[in-house]
């Protein structure tokens, strides 16, 4: 962060500035989405000002990771949305099944499965399409989630199974132990414990480098689960302590909640009140805790919305600001451009050197054709989506078009000044030279 900063700071091009920005608010998402959520906001409208599409698609998807971040899904699902319009007219697929994946993360998290099982299979289609290899382990990992959340195991199996297949092929040793994570889960559904248990078992091997510690404790609650199944307490006890010790250290509240509940459960059902009275002590604690973060969650989720809203607000004024400023413009071009011609006419009634009013002529006639090119531009560029191929051609025969015209017109305006001129120098000669 602290490099991205000064190096913001020197930047003096504007797509240069624009990509610092996303990047800056990328790296502060996770500790400080507030000022994430900011800076993005900055990047997507600097990039929309200059028309730098990739900027603006990268700044919407950091954007929309702050609002997920924050967990304010709603606003997170909006701004995926917009970012999905954008790459649908565009022709980076990586970009677009990117999009596709995280509206789905969205619905998942809001327990909308189906909808989000839905953005999965089309993320699926223009990943297999395009062969972005590098995609495709996330999207059979994901799909096999929303079936595992869904409780729909054999579904879950095929995508999770598939997915293991690919990482050994790849030797990803994290997506070995993710996939095995839900293969451990899809067989305990399906009521194969020795198949869960060597899942299990595999997936705690990949997972214990603590890079991944939240799945690290949902695979070992996991197999606390399976053991527990299987009537082995002193197992399942061993493994939902290691979850929860892993969530206490690693500050995460809801797989340590989830821990605790289990072995409080197991001792009640043992009758071993005391320990069942300890970590009921516990539950009670981490439930605070959970309900007092929720409650800042919810703070924030209103107090970001309204910093979005007052920032778009701010950038509407001054967007109808610039906008008032360029007709103004345009008012006194267009009555700039009669004045030149009004001026080229008079002076052609003076006595002023024929190569002015030449010249004159000339400029009148650049100046009309040149503010005719930039009124079409705005309507040339949102016709072609800002496409500088498309930009071009269709400029290329306008040019075509107006260049002939702009000749005979230039031709025709400075013989008729230059030959009226002409006929009132001979008149003043022949009158001079009969005086």
């Amino acid at each position: 962060m602290d490099s991205l900063s000064k190096l913001l700071s020197l930047e003096k091009t504007d797509t240069g500035k624009v990509k610092l920005m996303w990047q800056l608010a990328s790296a502060s998402n996770a500790d400080n989405p507030d000022t994430a959520l900011m800076v993005a906001q900055e990047a997507l409208f600097k990039a929309r000002s200059i028309h730098y599409t990739e900027g603006e698609s990268n700044a919407l998807k950091v954007l929309a990771n702050s609002f997920f971040y924050i967990g304010n899904y709603p606003s997170a699902l909006d701004i995926n949305l917009q970012r999905l319009k954008l790459e649908e007219k565009r022709n980076n697929p990586r970009n677009l099944a990117g999009t596709l994946m995280n509206i789905g993360i969205v619905y998942v998290f809001q327990e909308y499965y189906r909808k989000a099982l839905e953005y999965y299979q089309k993320s699926d289609s223009v990943i297999k399409k395009n062969k972005l290899t590098s995609l495709h382990n996330q999207i059979l990992l994901a799909q096999g989630d929303v079936y595992d959340r869904m409780n729909i195991a054999d579904s879950a199996f095929y995508f999770f199974n598939e997915s293991y297949k690919e990482a050994v092929s790849n030797s990803n040793h994290y997506m070995m132990g993710a996939s095995m994570t839900g293969l451990g889960h899809s067989y305990r559904k399906m009521g194969n414990n020795q198949q869960s248990q060597i899942n299990y078992r595999g997936a705690i091997n990949f997972l214990k480098d603590g890079v991944d510690n939240d799945l690290f404790c949902e695979a070992t609650l996991g197999y606390a689960q399976l053991f527990r199944m299987m009537h082995k307490n002193d197992s399942a006890v061993y493994y939902a302590k290691e979850s929860m010790m892993i969530a206490r250290n690693d500050k995460r509240l809801s797989r340590e909640l989830d821990a605790t509940r289990f072995i409080t459960e197991y001792y009640s059902n043992i009758r071993n009140y005391d320990s069942a009275f300890t970590y009921v002590g516990f539950v009670q604690q981490l439930n605070d805790s959970v309900n007092s973060k929720s409650k800042i969650r919810e703070m924030q989720i209103l107090s970001s919305s309204e910093q979005f809203r007052q920032r778009s607000l701010e950038e509407e004024k001054k967007l109808a600001s610039q906008k008032r400023m360029q007709q103004l413009q345009f008012l006194l071009i267009g009555i700039f451009i009669p004045a030149i011609f009004l001026l080229t006419f008079l002076l052609n009634r003076t006595k002023v050197h024929l190569k002015l009013i030449r010249l004159l002529g000339i400029l009148s006639l650049l100046f009309f054709f040149e503010y005719l090119t930039l009124l079409l531009h705005p309507a040339v560029a949102e016709f072609t989506h800002h496409n500088p191929l498309y930009e071009i051609l269709i400029f290329v025969v306008i040019a075509a078009i107006l260049i002939p015209l702009h000749h005979k017109l230039e031709h025709w305006l400075i013989e008729k000044l230059t030959h009226h001129r002409h006929q009132i120098f001979m008149k003043e000669k022949v009158t001079e030279t009969v005086e």
